[in-house]
This record gives structure tokens, sequence and C-alpha cells, in this order.
């Protein structure tokens, strides 16, 4: 469908659904009093049935509804009845708890968050919905409410430790933000024990006067138990583990092996060396490469063939595999274990690249010039086959030794000719230290260690963006909706600090007002010799946006694209599944249809960001674990974090962090300024900055709260 076409047909849908909220908001602000659904609907019959068109679309209504919910300019009552939002001077959004007891309203319009005392928090748990009325400010000047009405409940099970007090069992939810206990009468207790860990079924929400209740559904062992914390965190975090029957039987009914007639209509590449160059430890192979010199003398460029496993052949629109992968939007990674995306039959079998196997590709097939530009490129569904499974390691030992194949030195020029190109495109190449945690055999760490990356990675990285910014000027010219991997442009109020920061030591950002990559790009390669690059290179990046996932395409700022879709890894993420679709659909002369790309945006925007938490919350916990045997010890660090409450300092020695709290600076009252990262002394003039070197004393580790303790030494 052409730009404008696909433009014209969204014209003609929106049109109504918009009059028609309209409508809505103007009855419900008439009426004295909330209106149910079928109220409503007699209601909107009167004004323009012609034009609305109620009684021919029904859905439209409701479409209409939904949104007007969605953006909180409409609130729906516990009894199901509808109140226009501002007549009550009511804001709807979800609630966000806090350790502390209190609590926040972050609306759905997306203005500023209301605060909510304890008081508040005791009738709604983390991730409810509900509507606030703004009744003044907090201390800190910020707006302050009180509930109205609770809309919604997303908890249904909670995760945490069974305790014991005066003869009353209750949970302690390991979600912190969740300050309430869950209480247990003793007729629902099953099998807990006070100190296991279980998940706990809400019978009871809870009320301004009452505490929730629920009953044990599930003891899962005690807290210590090797592999406890990654059980906690697929419950704490609401992450799905279990695939459906439906999902199961369908994997299984699936092939072992690529038969002839899915070959047809392929090209057959069998021949030429792909390889696969992953980590040592990947079992799910979602990406091979090969490349050659065009054949028109040392100045011509190369041939850069992506092949990418085909999960969308397996994997169709709808299905029961389907929605199990939309359900989790991305696999989840944990140390020692993964939830994939989709079941092992697909993730480490059929779809994995494995060496010498026939297996499905859709590939990017691009033409680079010697100075690391794509000339032209071409996608196809091809039948391959990876002739090799190498590591990152190897082919860098391989290479910097001159031991390399034709394969893999064509492979390293086209790095250095893509390399080349993304420096002069002015992309944002932030330096930072990776680290793994290597276990012993029961699960134990042993140790935490840097894992540093070489040009084998970089090598793979590169490909994997050129495929990346194909596909995403591939939907982009043909004005096809798909989500697209954005990363907009810093906000103005963070160029304008970034600015001051830097200004105070004589730094400037290049660019105006509205900075672009390559203004980032030349501070970063300005600063690099000085001893505080860390400490500036903390603040440039802490001055983006996080990327998303959006069929809105406004680019990529960091690596400086117009155009970006995530193409390379449908094992693993869905938004590269959707693009294959998208794809596949185009190279057919048909469009992919039957997606609210907007909605699946924000999913998968969700998806990820609780895929790293997840991870995050569990790699805490076990470094936690692990800095137990270490408290008492004396250790040089870097400070992390500035904040109110004082600083996180990194130890050298084993890449943990642990929070040195401001009432441990010193005899002095801290002033904490945000814009400069400091905390200042008022008596003193002791400043402590972000990248400050500081030698601590690990005093203290509580695992349940997943905090260290640190003192000056």
């Amino acid at each position: 469908m052409s730009k404008k076409k696909h433009a014209k047909s969204t014209r003609q849908t929106a049109a109504p659904s918009d009059s028609c909220g309209e409508d809505i908001l103007a009855a419900l602000e008439r009426a004295g009093a909330p209106l149910t659904r079928k109220e409503l609907m007699a209601g909107l019959a009167g004004i323009d049935r012609a034009r609305v068109g109620i009684d021919r679309a029904r859905a439209v209504f409701e479409a209409s509804l939904a949104e007007l919910e969605k953006s909180g300019r409409v609130v729906q009552n516990r009894a199901g009845s509808f109140l226009a939002a501002r007549r009550i001077a009511v804001i709807a959004g979800r609630i966000e708890g806090h350790r502390d007891g209190h609590g926040f309203l972050v609306p759905d319009d997306g203005g500023p968050s209301v605060f909510l005392p304890p008081a508040e928090m005791r009738q709604v748990l983390h991730g409810d919905r509900a509507a606030v009325r703004v009744s003044g400010q907090d201390p800190r000047g910020r707006p302050a409410g009180t509930i109205v009405e609770v809309l919604s409940r997303s908890n249904r099970r909670i995760v945490g430790r069974l305790h014991r007090e005066h003869g009353v069992l209750f949970l302690v939810p390991e979600d912190r933000r969740i300050a309430l206990d869950i209480l247990i009468p003793p007729d629902q207790t099953g099998q807990g024990k006070p100190g296991q860990v279980a998940t706990v079924e809400l019978v009871a929400q809870p009320s301004k006067h009452a505490q929730p209740i629920g009953r044990v559904a599930e003891v899962l062992g005690n807290y210590t138990d090797p592999g406890m914390e990654i059980e906690i965190a697929l419950r704490k975090f609401d992450l799905p583990h279990e695939f459906s029957k439906k999902a199961l039987a369908l994997a299984r009914a699936m092939p072992d092996q690529v038969r002839p007639e899915d070959s047809k209509g392929r090209r057959d590449l069998r021949d030429l060396p792909f390889v696969t160059i992953d980590g040592e430890t990947a079992r799910d192979f979602d990406d091979a490469v090969h490349a050659v010199r065009e054949p028109a003398g040392k100045d011509a460029g190369f041939r850069l063939r992506v092949a990418i496993a085909d999960v969308s052949h397996y994997v169709r629109h709808g299905d029961a595999l389907d929605s199990e992968a939309r359900e989790r939007g991305t696999s989840v990674y944990f140390p020692r274990r993964v939830i994939p995306m989709l079941p092992e039959k697909l993730s480490n079998g059929l779809c994995s690249l494995n060496p010498e196997v026939d297996r499905l590709a859709m590939v990017c097939d691009m033409a680079i010039t010697p100075a690391g530009k794509v000339a032209r490129y071409e996608f196809y569904a091809a039948v391959f086959r990876s002739h090799a499974r190498l590591t990152y390691t190897a082919v860098w030992e391989m290479i910097s030794k001159g031991k390399a194949n034709q394969n893999l030195q064509t492979l390293h020029e086209v790095y250095k000719a893509l390399s080349q190109e993304r420096n002069r495109r002015g992309a944002i190449d932030f330096e930072s230290v990776e680290t793994k945690m290597e276990f012993d055999p029961h699960g134990k760490i042993l140790r935490i260690v840097p894992e540093p990356r070489n040009e084998a990675h970089r090598l793979i990285e590169e490909c994997m963006l050129a495929a990346n910014v194909c596909a995403g000027g591939f939907l982009a010219g043909r004005a096809h909706p798909v989500l697209y991997r954005v990363h907009d442009v810093p906000a103005p109020e963070k160029v304008s600090a970034l600015r001051d920061f830097l200004a105070e030591l004589g730094l400037k950002l290049p660019g105006g007002e509205k900075p672009e990559p390559k203004d980032y790009a030349q501070i970063l390669a300005k600063i690099k010799p000085r001893p505080d690059f860390s400490l500036l290179q903390t603040i440039l990046l802490r001055s983006l946006k996080q990327a998303v996932y959006t069929p809105e395409n406004v680019g990529h700022f960091g690596l400086a694209y117009d155009a970006y879709a995530h193409f390379t890894s449908p094992i693993r993420r869905y938004p590269d599944l959707l693009v294959h679709r998208a794809i596949k659909a185009l190279l057919s002369n048909q469009e992919y249809s039957g997606i609210d790309w907007e909605a699946i945006g924000r999913h998968c925007s969700e998806t990820e960001r609780r895929a790293d938490d997840a991870s995050r919350d569990v790699e805490n916990w076990l470094k936690c674990f692990y800095m137990q045997d270490h408290v008492g010890g004396i250790y040089d660090g870097t400070v992390t974090g500035v904040t109110a409450f004082g600083l996180f300092v990194m130890l050298d020695q084993y890449y943990v962090d642990g929070l040195l709290h401001i009432s441990e600076l010193g005899r002095d009252y801290f002033r904490f300024e945000p814009t400069r990262h400091m905390l200042l002394g008022e008596r003193t003039g002791k400043r402590y900055r972000l990248a400050d070197r500081i030698k601590v004393k690990l005093v203290r580790v509580d695992l349940e709260s997943r905090k260290i303790d640190l003192v000056p030494a």
C-alpha cells in the first residue's frame, strides 16, 4: 500500500471514532450522575445517529469508550458506570508503591505523578489502577491526593516469605513496592510453614480498614535453596514461564528437520559457507553471516549476507505459539537459566541455526561500498546451512593471529568498513564493562569477572545493525505499518542540565539547543583522555532517552539512523517476528494486517523492561548472597550514583554496588545537587561526586532487600 493510500484509509477509520469520543464526553458531562454503558448508548442515539452510527457501528462506540478510559478522560467506577474525569476533578492512573509505605499515582494522560501518603496506600497495592483527586501538596511541593475509586486490581497472586507472630501467619511480599503484609487465616495455610517462600492467592483485597487476606497457593521451598532467586523473580515480576498445552502440542507436531516442501520457492544458499558467531554458552542461534569481496578489483566493495532464522514460517499469526510469544514479548536471561519466548523444540531446535543442518531463513543481502555504505540491499526467503558454530573468542584469536579463513577475513574487512561509516555518521559509542558470574556445580558464585569485548563482538554487531537498518528502510519506504526501534532525541530540560554541568568544567556540547548524535560523539572523543572520563560519559548517557518500540518512526538518535527496526532476533524478540511478517507480506505484494501497532508497541516495550528488571533483581540477589562472606572487608570503589540519601559505590574487586548512607559521610549537613550529581557539605565544603574514587568498608548485607551497606573506610 502506498504512503498516500495508507494515510487516507487511516483518516477514514479514525474520524467516526474521534467524533463518537467527543459525543461520549459531552453526554457524561451533562449527566447529573454516573451512566451505565446502556444509558450512555441510549443517550447518544439521540445526538446524531446518522453521523455517529451507533446502531450500525457498535464497535466504534466501544473503541471510543475504551480509548477515553485509557487516556484518563473517562473513569469507570466499581459499579461499572462511567464518569467524566474532569467533571469530578479526578485523575485516573496506575499505582506505584514505595518500600517506605507511601506511593504515587502515575496518570494515564502523562501528567505529573500524584503523591499518596501511607494512609491512602492502605487500600491499594502496587500495580492497581485508581482514580485520585488532588487535594494539596506534599512537603516537597509535589501534588498530593486521595483515592476516590479503585478502578481495577492487578494482583491476584503474590510471592514472598511466610512469617508467624503471636500465632498469626502472614506473608511479607518479595516486591517491596507492596508494603502491606498479607494475612493468612488458619484454614488457608496449606503446607506453608514460617520461613518458607510461597505464593499467596488474594481472597480479600485491602481496604481503608482491613489488610489483604490470602491463602497459600504454592510452597516453593526455603529461601536459600539453589535457584530459588529465579523462582521468586518469575512470580514477583509475573513472567509467563510455562507454555500452554496447545502451544506445546503445536510445537511437538512440528517436524524435526526442514522438509523438502518447506524449501519450495526459496533461494538455495546451502553451498555458501555461512557461520554463526556467538558466546560460549549460547544455545539459540538467530543469525549467520557470510561475506565476499565483489570481483571488480581491489577497490571493489563487499557482498554481505545476513541470514536470520525464519521463525515466521513456523509461528503463524494468531496460533497458540504466536499467542505465547506475544504474551512473553522476549526471552528472559538469568544466570544459568533462560525463560525462552518459544518452546525448546523451536528455540534450540528447528529454528536455531545449528551447524551442518538445513534451516529456513530470511536473508538480508547487501552490497557494501569500501567506505562502509549500504549501496543496495534485497530481502528474500532462503534455505541454507551454517557450516560452523564459532565463538567470539575463537574468531578473534584466528583473526588476530592471521589464521582466519577467507570468509572470516572478509567479514573483518566488512566490519572495518562499516565501523568507518559509523564514525562518519556520528553514532554514539559509549564504553562499558560487562561482567559475568562464574558458578560452582552447586550454583554458588565462585567469582564475578569482567567479560571483555573484542572485535569479533563488534563485527557481528555491525553486521546486525546493517541488516536492521535495511529492514527499517525497506518498511518505511513502502509506508507499511510496523514496530520501529525508536530512540528519540534528548528532552530539552535534560540537554539544558547537561550543558550547565559541562560548562562548570569548561566543556561545551556542540549543536545548539538540539544537539545531534555526532555532537555527542564529538564530545565523547574530546573527553576520552581526561581522568574524569567515566564521570562525564555517565552524565552524557543519562541525558538520553530510553529506546522503545513504536509504529511512529522518529529514528534512532543513538545510532544516528533515520529508520531502524529489529529484524535479527526473531527467536527471542517478538518485534523481530512482526518485522519478518511485514517484510514477507510486502514481498508478496500484500499487507500484514490485523495488528494494533500502538498497543503491541507499548506491550513489547513493557515486556522488555519487565525482563530487564527481573534479570537485574536475580543478579542483585546473587551478588548479595556472594558478598555475605566478605562483610568486614575494606575495598576501593567508584561512586556510580548520587542521591539525596547517599552514594552508590561499585567495589572494584567484585563489580558489586553498595549504599553509603548520607548519615555515614561525617559530621556535616550534605546538600544534594542533582544537576551537578553531587553531595556538598554545608560546613566543610566536602564534595562527593559521580565517578569519584573512594575507599569503603562493607558492614552489612541484607538478602531480602538486596541491600549492601557501606561506610567510609
